[in-house]
């Protein structure tokens, strides 16, 4: 009788021994199957960030040089015409650039030697994305005008005595002086034009158009009155 306990505590151990291996094995199992879901599910999620992160890069260079090509494109009278339109994209409807830095950009491209739509361009493509940057708003910038001058130079012999051509641009023309006046205004109150200075752009658009100034020289006494003026003016008051 002994014997026969002894064999069927012996058993009944034995069962145990091995529903208890059999549930490590499968709490094991189940460990490391979860770990490796995790595992992928986490490296799925990281590559799925990364490629939106190098999507959003490219997206961004495309949408610059959409910006630029476009505004070269549909933009006669250089680079003054181009500004309220650039202004517009950029500060206005996508708020990439504060209107005060848009002002001071275009201050320091008039500065620079070069075309005035170019040099904005590179500015502002510069301030956004850096050196690529700069790269695409310029090539945006200037592609349109060389297929167009290309295009133009091909077939000019063709339409230049054109009684329509004439009379198109000479609608284009006034057109042209709008879009180059609407902008003076608008930068005129970001620059915080007032009764007080007022006469500083009056006087410079005098000295250029009357005696022939430059506007390097006109730029360039701008800039140092108004060092004087933040240096030793204001600081002494």
């Amino acid at each position: 009788m002994v014997c026969k306990f002894r064999c069927f505590a012996a058993a009944k151990l034995v069962k145990k021994t091995e529903n208890s291996a059999c549930f490590i094995f499968l709490f094991r199992m189940n460990h490391v199957l979860n770990s490796l879901f995790i595992g992928q599910m986490n490296r799925f999620a990281y590559l799925c960030r990364e490629k939106g992160r190098a999507l959003h890069y490219y997206i961004m260079y495309w949408e610059l040089f959409k910006i630029f090509f476009r505004i070269g494109a549909f933009t006669i009278g250089g680079g003054y015409a181009m500004v309220p339109l650039i202004e517009d994209e950029i500060v206005s409807k996508r708020a990439w650039i504060k209107s005060e830095d848009f002002l001071d950009l275009l201050a320091i491209a008039q500065s620079s030697p070069g075309i005035l739509a170019v040099n904005i361009a590179i500015f502002v493509g510069y301030r956004l994305k850096g050196v690529k940057g700069s790269l695409v708003t310029s090539l945006g910038a200037v592609l349109p005008s060389f297929l167009m001058i290309l295009a133009i130079a091909l077939f000019f012999q063709q339409f230049k005595d054109n009684i329509y051509v004439e009379k198109i641009f000479k609608g284009i023309r006034p057109a042209v002086v709008a879009l180059i006046a609407a902008p003076t205004f608008k930068l005129g109150k970001s620059a915080q034009i007032n009764r007080y200075n007022i006469w500083i752009p009056i006087a410079s658009a005098l000295l250029i158009w009357l005696l022939g100034f430059s506007p390097i020289w006109i730029i360039i006494a701008a800039g140092l009155g108004g060092f004087v003026y933040g240096k030793f003016i204001i600081h002494n008051s």
